[in-house]
């Protein structure tokens, strides 16, 4: 794959298409970023929200996914 740089920009392509998808199926799921253990603050002018939660999820699911297509090889 390296010696020519239309690949960069083909894999590039790619991983905005897959964020792209992502961020439009993420609209479905209303519950996702809300989940209990997700940390918000609203002050008088300031809002903060952290989803650790959320983001622990995600990540064991796309650690699980990944690990998956690694065992396949």
């Amino acid at each position: 794959m390296s010696g020519h740089p239309g690949w960069l920009l083909v894999g590039l392509g790619v991983l905005l298409i897959v964020l792209g998808g992502g961020w439009m199926a993420s609209a479905h799921i209303p519950w996702l970023g809300r989940l209990p253990g997700d940390i918000s603050y609203q002050g008088k002018n300031t809002q903060v929200y952290f989803p650790i939660v959320t983001c622990f999820i995600l990540s064991a699911v796309l650690t699980l996914v990944l690990w998956l297509f690694g065992r396949m090889r």
